[in-house]
């Protein structure tokens, strides 16, 4: 089926002629019916011809850092053309169908103004003016103007002079010629990956949606149905049509100004910021109403939707409630910040809700997946973990999975005749130089002044390098912060006023972007790269230099000089998680630290650089572009069919004959049922006591004496003494409390057993006092809200501050998130976890015991009793045989290339035993003298033989979210067939379970099925 990629900007944009040039066609061109460009000139009109170029022998004095160009010097350096030929377009790419390779790393000109295609000018109005305190007396003129009546009038008069300056501009472009070009602006990375992935069979069919990257609203609705049918039948790209106005109140003034500097710590608190919500906001929602619309418009049954970047935070939700049944990933490009920078945004819910519409969100690094995972859970007070986010009807898997590029596209780029001329050129100017090379955009971000810096303290500290190095600082924007620019400015007139001379330039600083294959040329010499942002997602710029250090380009000569350079990159972009061992790591912050790392770059051995180098080269190839893809569409496919097989809706009503039937024809039968929900019903929903169980307690007592064959356990999470208290007329019954923490169990005898704990006392009374003191804090903020202390856990219950109506609900709900998210951060070295539940109490309980842990021991030891083996307990592991069993489980982050590995799990990272479906044995943490076993759980467990007998009937059931790890355990022992016949039962009112079979009739069907077995 067809795999619907929704990016912001198409990889298509249209070029139209110059002006009012009738199409002979009607549609679009060919690159022949274009007149051939003029002759080249090398030298600028007011100066007299002469050779211009950076690579002249004779001494070249520095340039004037405050000097601007928008000449290219390396493009004049070979005499191309430059901007004084108006009818040469330098910079346009090839034919779309026959586009190589997109720029990763590209500078993104601003919406509407494009210097390589002829495209409509934006005419926006009502834009936001430069100061919040303007924009404010602005919408009050407005509201005076229209009480007065003055507005309607004035409209009249606008919309007239509008009507006719729109009916000129549209006449042009109605009847210009066009073409289809590739979009200078948009995502290359992505471009390129999906080409690949394309080409490889990955993914069959493609199907882009997005906007075309100019102004659209001087088009008619003639030009823009002919656009729209070319794009769809020649290059399977369907555009979205979106207002002027809507995309540059998205795009420009939220996007950009608002989302883009939180995305990256930069909070955008100042009044020239134009970071007013209420303005810019309705637009950035238009803009994505309007991609839900075309989508939905496009979509077939089976098609898989991937959306990517923050532009479309809202699209997953809006997609997802027209479609329910859609299947939806979303991969942020951008970093992604803490709970702490996030929750500064006004829309921060709509934001969460909106990507949570999709079945798999992916991040670039496992720290941003992170991040996402504590801000859903401290701003939606959702329970969050390692895999994903739990909502009320569905799981929506978390992931982390790093971008590469495509070795082999980058390599056939660099065999072109041009790279190889500059490489020699570049080769020749700074022989016996050593050459850093740099290529950032100018902003708040990049980290440019900080680099600067960081090489104006090394020259000054290593005045021997300053005649040997040069580092070229490429510096790209479109729209420059002019604080920013006059920051950088400073630094680099101090660097040249100090360090140049006639002979030699330290630092090249180019104000401009350069073509690709100055670019590719200059990742091929340079011995060392510096990639120092502040904050980014995936820079990249190091997966290209690495490909580019072969040596393969440089002369025989230099070879030994000019590969396998190192590369100094920050620690705060996600090429750091990738080059993990590769890369000098600096925190771009800490000037001194970044000036040894040059220096420690230039001195480096031979040795120490190829293996960095082999390290860093793997790692490009293992996480190229294409497995990017591969990884996206099998995880986004598992988690989707994990979802849809989860449904409630697929999951199979219990069948009481073929009940019946396992019943009979077993010997040995083991029931392990949940307390609360299944067996007794609440008193009312979301209470804390349950109605009277007098039905349940001598449905139990009948189950047990209708065979000694027939072993019962319930598990709760209440404390040991209150099961006892509940249960003291079912003599014999095995009890589990506190979800696992504590067994007592079954036996035939009339006195009952003693308990057994599972957990460690001494670490929970470790533990306990921190949550105690959190959750008092809280509890003083909340009036009403109580705190329950339990032997292995403590719950703060503040249902009845938010029903009471005297405090606001968001307010409490606010809170509530902050006191899990407090807890969960400082509580992971003990092994604890604060789960929120039903939205009225917060549970902190151990990470290591939960119910399905509890349900293993209790089939080891039934094993043991029925095999008539040694019962005796020397302490709580070694009575049932649990150091060599692996039936006590914990989860862990197996072999990305396992086939049975988890695709929503992120690599390396731990991975919740509570909510994860892969397992592998732990030996007891009192057993270090024992082997560590294999990590499949198959492999461990034991096998009946002549002198052991397992049970070989198990029903488990439960109606809540931590009775689902248990029916996975139970589902595992049926697929392997240890266990002969299992029954895993859900009987609560959900939308989603792992049980294989449902009860609608919920407590009262239950105890009228166990009736029916016992009456047997």
């Amino acid at each position: 089926m067809t795999t619907i990629i929704c990016s912001l900007f198409l990889p298509y944009t249209i070029d139209f002629d110059s002006a009012n040039t009738p199409s002979s066609t009607g549609g679009a061109r060919s690159p022949v019916d274009l007149a051939p460009p003029p002759p080249r000139v090398t030298s600028l009109p007011h100066e007299p011809a002469r050779p211009l170029s950076l690579f002249a022998k004779a001494a070249t004095p520095p340039a004037t850092p405050s000097y601007s160009s928008d000449v290219d010097p390396f493009a004049r350096a070979l005499g191309a053309a430059t901007k004084d030929e108006p009818q040469q377009r330098p910079g346009r790419p090839a034919n779309p169908r026959q586009l190589t390779l997109a720029r990763t790393e590209t500078t993104q000109p601003q919406w509407g103004k494009s210097k390589v295609y002829h495209q409509p000018k934006p005419k926006v109005q009502d834009v936001p003016p430069s100061t919040i305190l303007n924009y404010a007396r602005i919408q009050e003129e407005n509201a005076q103007r229209a009480l007065k009546g003055l507005a309607k009038s004035r409209g009249r008069q606008n919309t007239q002079t509008n009507a006719r300056t729109r009916s000129k501009s549209r006449g042009r472009y109605d009847t210009a010629a066009w073409r289809v070009q590739p979009a200078v602006q948009g995502n290359g990375a992505l471009t390129n990956a999906i080409k690949a992935a394309s080409e490889n069979g990955t993914l069959e069919t493609v199907t882009w949606v997005g906007t075309l990257g100019f102004p659209t609203d001087q088009l008619s609705a003639d030009r823009r149905m002919e656009i729209e049918q070319t794009l769809e039948s020649e290059n399977d790209a369907l555009p979205v049509w979106c207002t002027d106005k809507d995309f540059d109140g998205h795009y420009t003034h939220y996007a950009h100004t608002i989302l883009w500097p939180v995305f990256h710590y930069q909070i955008p608190d100042h009044p020239k910021s134009k970071a007013f919500e209420d303005h810019s906001w309705k637009y950035y929602v238009k803009v994505n109403e309007a991609f839900a619309e075309r989508v939905v418009k496009s979509y077939k049954t089976g098609d898989t939707i991937w959306i990517h970047d923050y532009h479309l935070f809202l699209l997953p939700e809006l997609i997802r409630k027209k479609i329910p049944d859609a299947r939806i990933g979303f991969f942020l490009h951008a970093a992604f910040p803490s709970s702490e920078v996030f929750r500064c945004l006004a829309v921060r819910k709509q934001l969460l809700e909106g990507v949570l519409g999709a079945n798999l969100i992916v991040f670039q690094a496992p720290e941003y997946a992170h991040h996402f995972l504590t801000t859903c859970s401290r701003i939606l007070v959702l329970e969050a973990t390692e895999e994903g986010v739990q909502l009320e009807d569905r799981f929506v898997n978390v992931s982390s999975v790093p971008m590469g590029v495509n070795p082999d596209q980058l390599q056939a780029a660099r065999g072109t005749p041009g790279v190889k001329e500059w490489v020699d050129s570049l080769t020749e100017k700074y022989k016996d130089k050593k050459i850093i090379v740099a290529r950032d955009k100018v902003d708040n971000i990049r980290g440019v002044r900080q680099k600067l810096l960081a090489y104006e303290l090394f020259l000054k500290d290593n005045p021997n390098w300053v005649e040997k190095i040069v580092l070229i600082q490429v510096a790209t924007s479109t729209d420059i912060d002019k604080d920013v620019e006059m920051a950088i400015a400073d630094v680099v007139t101090r660097i040249d006023s100090r360090f140049s001379t006639l002979a030699h330039q330290p630092l090249v600083f180019l104000k401009q972007d350069i073509a690709f294959e100055q670019y590719i040329a200059l990742l091929s010499v340079a011995d060392a790269l510096m990639l120092t942002p502040l904050r980014d997602g995936m820079n990249l710029t190091g997966h290209e230099f690495v490909i580019c250090q072969d040596g393969k380009l440089t002369k025989a000569s230099d070879a030994s000089n000019k590969k396998h350079a190192p590369m100094i990159i920050s620690e705060f972009t996600g090429s750091a998680t990738v080059f993990e061992g590769a890369h000098l790591a600096v925190n771009p912050w800490d000037i001194r630290q970044c000036s040894r790392a040059i220096k420690q770059a230039l001195e480096m051995g031979q040795e120490e650089r190829d293996q960095r180098y082999d390290i860093a080269l793997e790692a490009v190839v293992q996480k190229n572009a294409e497995r990017w893809v591969e990884q996206l569409r099998s995880r986004l496919i598992t988690a989707y069919n994990g979802h849809k097989h989860r449904g409630i809706m697929n999951v199979p009503r219990l069948s009481y004959n073929s009940l019946l039937s396992q019943y009979k024809n077993s010997e040995n039968r083991l029931f392990i049922l949940d307390y609360e929900g299944t067996l007794a019903a609440w008193d009312r929903p979301n209470q804390a006591t349950v109605s009277s169980p007098q039905r349940m307690i001598d449905t139990m007592v009948n189950l047990l004496a209708a065979s000694d064959k027939n072993i019962v356990y319930v598990t709760s999470g209440r404390a040991p003494n209150e099961l006892e208290n509940i249960f003291r007329m079912v003599p014999g019954i095995g009890l589990i409390a506190e979800n696992g923490c504590f067994v007592r169990p079954f036996t035939t005898e009339f006195q009952a057993e003693e308990w057994i704990t599972l957990a460690n006392e001494e670490e929970c009374a470790n533990w306990k006092p921190g949550v105690v003191n959190i959750f008092k804090y809280y509890e003083e903020r909340l009036e009403g809200a109580w705190i329950e202390e339990r032997l292995c856990s403590v719950r703060l219950h503040y249902g009845n501050v938010a029903a009471s109506g005297n405090v606001d609900p968001e307010s409490v709900h606010r809170q509530a998130g902050e006191c899990a998210n407090h807890i969960n951060d400082s509580g992971n070295a003990a092994r604890v976890k604060a789960v929120p539940v039903d939205n009225r109490m917060i549970l902190v309980e151990l990470m290591d015991h939960n119910k399905m842990t509890a349900a293993a021991w209790v089939l080891r030891w039934e094993t043991k009793r029925i095999s008539g083996l040694d019962m005796t307990p020397s302490h709580r592991d070694s009575a049932v045989g649990l150091n060599n069993s692996p039936l006590k489980l914990r989860l862990s982050s197996p072999n990305p290339e396992d086939e049975t590995y988890s695709p929503t799990s992120p690599p390396g990272a731990p991975v919740n035993m509570r909510e994860s479906s892969y397992f592998e044995a732990r030996p007891a943490a009192t057993s270090a003298d024992l082997p560590v076993p294999s990590t499949s759980v198959t492999s461990q467990l034991e096998a009946p033989t002549s002198d052991t007998t397992m049970p070989d009937f198990l029903m488990v059931c439960g109606d809540s979210r931590s009775d689902e790890i248990m029916f996975k355990w139970a589902n595992m022992l049926a697929a392997e067939k240890y266990v002969k016949e299992v029954v895993s039962l859900y009987v609560g009112n959900g939308s989603a379970t792992e049980a294989t079979a449902t009860l609608s009739q919920g407590v009262t069907g239950l105890l009228t099925a166990l009736q029916k077995l016992a009456s047997l």
